[in-house]
């Protein structure tokens, strides 16, 4: 299942259904899916939400032009490779039109070398 949440003025009107085709097919690759069939297209949803612009907001910001996307997939059906992967695919779909940001996938390893990183520069 996919849902995006988005301002209702970001994306152009009639975009949705390619969007969520594009995103589809993206989580499809992740998953490992080489040649999707009906099973694999008729059972992964996506759900586009158009929201009112002032209803997402940044500590910046009273109306963010900000996209959340969240795709929810059977246990074990991604591996880290697949993750990483369907974070940068999904990341140039919405910018073209938890895990993460500006293409990149942060799992352990990644918050593990910010978390370094940050430590290190305190530490001089």
């Amino acid at each position: 299942m996919i849902d995006v949440y988005a301002p209702a003025n970001l994306f152009p009107a009639g975009t949705d259904g390619v969007l969520g085709k594009e995103l589809t097919m993206a989580v499809l690759r992740a998953e490992g899916v080489t040649s999707p069939g009906p099973f694999h297209l008729n059972n992964t949803a996506a759900f586009i939400h158009r929201m009112d612009p002032h209803a997402v907001h940044t500590a910046a910001t009273d109306s963010a032009r900000t996209v959340r996307v969240q795709v929810i997939t059977p246990p074990a059906a991604l591996t880290r490779e697949g993750q990483r992967r369907l974070v940068k695919e999904v990341t140039e779909i919405v910018t073209e039109g938890g895990w993460g940001l500006a293409g990149t996938a942060f799992g352990r390893e990644e918050f593990a070398a910010l978390a370094a990183k940050a430590a290190a520069a305190r530490a001089k």
